[in-house]
């Protein structure tokens, strides 16, 4: 630990980052009843605080290794601070990026002087492909989480946060990827203030370092979600395990609706808007206050960037009330016959009605999709629910039912009689020319396509729901067919969501 806080006191961080602000969040702590304060990291010139550790790493080179050249993997923050420090330095910069990455963050890295080449779905593939060209042209490779040079410029943060609150702070949060900023912060605020606890904050559909830490060494996950790609990690580096392995008290996972929810926060009370992976740090803060499980004291959030697209702010907005948990949305039956939806609606007094879906179906029961606005969360979710169902109405809960979020509640009444055999997927399909002739190539031709559902919601990855009738006997094929692809899949034929609202027969 003392190598690293020798490191951090005599990095070369500021020869082109900034000591960002640390602010009070006015709203978000009234709302608590907590202090919060957010580490304003969006502000760095590039936009991330990844500026801090590539520039240390680069300033540290000798004059023959400058010309070389350097080369990174990155999905863009890494990317951008490589290329601003290269460029102010001098020194060629190659920056492999996944053909996924936020055409804002590709612009960036260009503007700024680096050697844009894009390859493969995600980070590895650019990472393995980055690491090709080094041996090949000789390019010094600038790792973004796994080195000290790096670990040191990111740890430069703990020692502005001491600075800037000397007081009483209970909590640290900050967003886990590689572990390259969890680890230099840690490293600093623990040999000063170990009374401070450190809070690594994990997508779950992204939590490769609380994976690690569980099975004792870093391991590949099979799936990783692309929402927060700053943090979309595979598998964490061997030293930032090492180090947040011995250095962090927790980590917390959460939600892609709860990072929505503190994006919202945010922009409420600084007029500032983060990416995902920015916003991570608040919404783990915001878990472990509701909870009560956050220490007393400062609670203080990682800002740490906000290269988002401006077209994936449709999809925030759409997931932020769920994530404050202010809409409830459910399935009920209702009675089919005149008069039962204004019934229904009567029932729900005053309540705001945020989406009503309803289309004829035979039989003595309907089913509508219906969102309604909460102003005391789940509380009052629960409550609405007893009072439905004290009516002898049947109520399923599909507030955080992913298939019903994303596709049903732009489908419903899409039912058609006469389906045999239908199977139902849910993919994420690279948002590239292609991804879809790659899934369609291959598919036996007796296996019907039934359903399908695309929207575009501004993020790197289309959401799909693709229905197919495969029968029992080829069903194995089917499967390797979709393994075969290599897209992130999920099976939701047994989905309520589908099965009440898009379902052949079913009511």
């Amino acid at each position: 630990m003392l190598d690293y806080v020798r490191r951090i006191l005599t990095s070369s961080v500021y020869d082109v980052a900034e000591e960002t602000p640390l602010e009070r969040m006015e709203l978000l702590s009234a709302r608590l009843g907590r202090q919060v304060l957010l580490k304003r990291e969006d502000m760095q010139p590039v936009f991330s605080f990844k500026i801090r550790g590539a520039h240390n790493r680069i300033a540290q080179l000798s004059q023959a290794e400058r010309a070389r050249g350097v080369i990174c993997a990155s999905a863009g923050n890494h990317a951008q601070g490589v290329a601003l420090s290269a460029t102010r330095l001098g020194i060629r910069a190659v920056i492999v990026m996944p053909t996924t990455t936020p055409v804002i963050k590709i612009n960036a890295v260009r503007r700024l002087g680096g050697e844009v080449v894009l390859f493969g779905d995600g980070f590895d593939a650019a990472r393995s492909h980055a690491e090709e060209l080094a041996a090949k042209h000789g390019y010094v490779i600038v790792h973004p989480f796994d080195d000290p040079d790096v670990i040191a410029g990111q740890g430069t943060i703990g020692m502005e946060l001491l600075r800037q609150h000397p007081g009483e702070i209970g909590a640290i949060y900050i967003p886990v990827g590689g572990g390259g900023l969890a680890a230099g912060i840690a490293s600093f605020v623990k040999f000063l203030r170990p009374d401070i606890r450190i809070i690594g904050v994990e997508p779950e559909e992204a939590a490769s370092m609380k994976a690690a830490i569980a099975a004792g060494h870093p391991v590949a996950l099979d799936q990783v979600g692309l929402f927060a790609d700053g943090v979309a990690v595979r598998q964490v580096g061997t030293e930032t395990f090492r180090l947040c392995r011995e250095l962090l008290d927790d980590i917390v996972t959460v939600t892609a609706d709860e990072i929505c929810a503190a994006i919202k926060d945010i922009f409420d009370d600084m007029r500032a808007i983060a990416e995902p992976a920015g916003a991570l740090a608040l919404a783990g803060l915001r878990r472990q206050v509701e909870l009560g499980e956050a220490p007393e004291g400062a609670l203080i959030a990682i800002n740490s960037g906000a290269n988002v697209n401006f077209d994936r702010l449709r999809y925030v907005a759409e997931r932020a009330e769920i994530g404050e948990r202010a809409e409830a949305l459910l399935s009920v039956g209702i009675p089919e016959r005149p008069g039962s939806y204004r019934a229904f609606i009567r029932l729900l007094g005053q309540r705001a009605i945020t989406e009503f879906n309803y289309r004829y179906a035979q039989g003595s029961t309907a089913r509508i999709f219906v969102g309604i606005k909460l102003s005391r969360g789940d509380a009052e979710k629960h409550e609405i629910i007893a009072l439905l169902e004290g009516h002898g109405l049947e109520v399923i809960d599909l507030t955080d039912n992913e298939v019903a979020k994303l596709h049903v509640r732009h489908m419903v009444g899409g039912r058609v009689s006469g389906l045999d055999d239908e199977v139902v997927y849910r993919f994420q399909f690279p948002e590239r020319p292609g991804a879809l002739l790659k899934f369609l190539e291959g598919l036996n031709d007796e296996w019907n396509i039934s359903l399908f559902h695309y929207r575009n919601h501004g993020a790197d990855y289309g959401r799909v729901l693709v229905g197919a009738q495969v029968p029992a006997a080829t069903r194995d094929s089917f499967i390797a067919h979709v393994e075969a692809v290599g897209f992130p899949y999920w099976e939701e034929t047994d989905n309520p969501a589908y099965r009440q609202f898009l379902d052949h027969g079913h009511t």
